[in-house]
């Protein structure tokens, strides 16, 4: 307690000097003069404790900072399954340092905010705000990363909102065909769920949470980023105020596909499928082949509640769909594994005989099919996506966190853009074969009465 109020004084103290030097700074009047400020590389360091901080000085009038920890819900057990969802819920509650009408208040006065995400992978605690007001928006930050309290009378609201989400969140048939396939595709890990199940709502006590945090939580696991903020005042949040729990934390079980089935029989007029195998691990070779393979085949539309009319998988499908449909190539990469199949929407009528010309396309890219031309069209979209994403400061945050937490290091992307180039047509075939010939996990949701079961693909 006494080390986490240390934390918020020293913070305060912090703010209150780097106010009143900016006040005494000469500042120019001219807009020229910030164009004349040189371009910044990413920076990537790594503390003692096992800390990673990163930072990207890109002069935006706002900074957005984030915590990346190795913590997403493959972490989870059997016993505490949901407990990710339920603390992405829990993060602006009453913590060691702060109260939950502070976190809120304290936020908005500064017109910031504080989000919380996860993935499979990771957890993500972001906050964004002018500036100038870094330091405060940091007290926040550790406070609820670091100094968590979990009060059981204010855990008592969190089933409410976790069936919330989950009523949101079952509205949405394409999330749930991609749970499904992760829980098909895998035995352990990458098969939990990102929402909370059903049967765990209200099971996650205070002890619980307590637990997973004090596991996983920790410096050796963490990578403090940030955006429109120096670098050197991350290392000094790093060394002096994350320092609370140092380790590596309790090592994940390994992702092990195993193929299956799920399918989720539901009235209405569409059919959702999901039909993958197993491909590549993120930052391998073979990742970028598939990445290029789904360019080849259809990476889906490029226009909200559009279509890819001009891609092979859609031109495949055309002559086998009377009404509506979608069809494009699914790609997935986890630090240990990896997803690369089709997708379909379709009618029920149809498909049987939409799903069969989708996986036909891709067994004429093993046929040899693919033209050096369409490698090239198809390499010079993914350069265009990743550089378009690096535009975005949220993109480009994650980039920079998921690589800093994972590797330690960064590759920028213009520099990841050229490793492309050694992607041949070669490459593209031998990835397709490795879909063709693996084993295969399909989810499908929807009127099935039409829809091949996996074995009969």
């Amino acid at each position: 307690m006494r080390s986490v109020r240390r934390v918020n004084a020293a913070l305060t103290n912090l703010t209150a000097a780097r106010f009143y030097s900016a006040r005494l700074a000469p500042r120019s009047e001219f807009a020229a003069d910030v164009e004349k400020l040189p371009p910044q590389e990413p920076e990537v360091s790594k503390l003692s404790n096992g800390l990673v901080i990163a930072s990207l000085e890109n002069y935006s009038p706002t900074s957005k900072i984030g915590v990346f920890i190795k913590a997403g819900s493959r972490y989870e057990s059997t016993s505490n399954l949901g407990i990710t969802h339920a603390l992405r819920l829990a993060a602006n509650l009453t913590t060691k340092g702060v109260s939950s009408f502070k976190i809120t208040r304290g936020i908005e006065a500064v017109g910031g905010s504080l989000s919380v995400t996860s993935t499979r992978e990771n957890m993500i605690y972001t906050v964004e705000c002018m500036r100038d007001y870094v330091d405060t928006v940091m007290e926040y930050l550790i406070n609820v990363t670091a100094a968590q309290e979990f009060r059981p009378w204010e855990l008592s609201e969190l089933p409410t909102k976790l069936r919330l989400d989950n009523a949101v969140a079952s509205q949405n048939t394409q999330l749930g065909v991609l749970e499904n396939l992760h829980a098909a595709a895998y035995r352990s890990a990458l098969s939990n769920p990102l929402y909370c199940p059903d049967f765990m709502i209200g099971q996650h006590t205070t002890e619980q949470l307590h637990h997973f945090v004090q596991s996983n939580f920790t410096t050796g696991r963490m990578a403090l980023v940030g955006l429109g903020v120096s670098h050197s005042v991350l290392k000094q949040v790093g060394e002096h105020y994350l320092n609370m729990r140092s380790g590596t934390g309790v090592a994940g079980a390994p992702a092990k596909f195993r193929g299956g089935e799920i399918r989720d029989q539901k009235s209405g007029p569409l059919v959702h499928t999901a039909v993958v195998a197993e491909s590549a691990a993120t930052g391998s070779p073979e990742a970028l082949a598939f990445g290029v393979l789904q360019q080849v085949l259809a990476a889906g539309p490029y226009v909200k509640r559009g279509s890819n009319v001009a891609s092979k998988l859609y031109q495949a499908a055309l002559k086998k769909n009377t009404g509506p449909f979608e069809v494009s190539a699914f790609n997935a990469s986890y630090s240990d594994s990896g997803l690369f199949g089709i997708y379909t929407i379709s009618q029920s009528a149809s498909a049987s005989d939409t799903i069969k010309a989708a996986l036909k396309e891709v067994q004429k890219v093993v046929e040899g099919s693919v033209t050096e031309a369409d490698v090239t069209q198809a390499k010079n979209q993914l350069r265009a996506k990743w550089l378009m994403d690096a535009e975005s400061s949220d993109e480009l945050l994650d980039e920079i966190g998921c690589q800093a937490l994972e590797t330690g290091t960064f590759v920028a992307t213009v520099d990841l853009v050229q490793r492309l180039d050694s992607v041949s047509v070669t490459d593209v075939v031998k990835a397709a074969k490795m879909f063709v010939s693996g084993k295969k996990s399909m989810a499908a949701s929807g009127n099935l009465a039409n829809t091949p079961f996996v074995d009969e693909l």
